[in-house]
């Protein structure tokens, strides 16, 4: 979901230029319905942040107030196997015990990717690790195609077993997932699913290629997308953000988008 972000950070500007797109975002009105709550995810702030794949120093992160979200390996399912890529840059963290941290896991798959038992068993072998002793949920990032669901079912649900049972499992969603074409969804083992309400997304560029961005068919529909939202620095954001959780990604980069500024203004 956020792989084809990637070429676009280099393109950005200056600190002041990026700052100055800060300052003047304004709401997007997409309608968002009425959240409700989970139990598992009590425990963890409104704000999430999150971190791909770059060096970032946050160690002036709030604990109190902020969690981390930061890609912590990315499997790739091809007929010869799981190849696993592990996160290669580091991390500045405080060293607050309060600190929330959630490893992300991004899913990718190959043409020819055999969607069976032992796949599922090979992905949910090399999920796991990601959670250690300080992870206070475990994240999964995958644009599951229509023929990769039933197969994505069965990987969250094992997943889910496999957890501590206070763990709270997230996972990203096309905004197509949480309105429209959300029948699928029902009943999955997750705690939330975050709807990726940003133009970089795939479904959110197609919309706003075609003036489909008020569209009632991107109304979010699905109870499991209630919870939370996921925006980005350099876009508009909904109207409806108060009670959600909210994830942001930084376009540029923490350091140039400024993480204390937009946190500032989603407090």
């Amino acid at each position: 979901m956020f792989v084809a972000m990637q070429k676009q950070w280099a393109l950005w500007g200056s600190t002041a230029l990026l700052s100055l797109c800060l300052s003047s975002l304004r709401s997007d009105n997409l309608p968002i319905a009425t959240p409700h709550t989970g139990n598992r995810l009590q425990s963890l702030p409104r704000l999430t942040i999150w971190i791909w794949e770059r060096r970032e120093d946050l160690r002036d992160l709030d604990p109190t107030t902020t969690a981390v979200a930061y890609l912590d390996r990315t499997l790739v399912l091809s007929r010869s196997g799981v190849t696993i890529e592990k996160r290669r840059e580091p991390l500045l963290l405080p060293a607050s015990p309060a600190l929330r941290l959630i490893p992300v896991v991004r899913i990718e798959t190959s043409k020819d990717a055999p969607l069976d038992e032992l796949s599922v068993e090979a992905i949910v072998e090399a999920i796991i690790p990601a959670i250690t002793p300080r992870s206070a949920a475990l994240q999964i990032d995958f644009d599951a195609r229509r023929s990769e669901r039933d197969w994505y079912r069965e990987v969250l649900r094992r997943v889910r077993q496999k957890l501590p049972p206070n763990t709270p499992l997230s996972v990203t969603a096309l905004a197509s997932w949480c309105s429209y074409d959300n029948a699928w969804m029902q009943g999955l083992p997750i705690d939330e699913a975050v709807p990726m309400l940003f133009r970089m997304e795939p479904d959110r560029r197609r919309a706003a290629a075609t003036g489909a961005l008020n569209h009632p068919e991107f109304t979010l529909r699905e109870p499991l997308c209630m919870d939370s939202v996921g925006i980005s620095t350099h876009e508009r954001w909904p109207v409806e953000l108060a009670g959600r959780r909210i994830y942001i990604f930084p376009d540029a980069g923490w350091q140039r988008d400024g993480l204390k500024e937009t946190v500032k203004q989603l407090w």
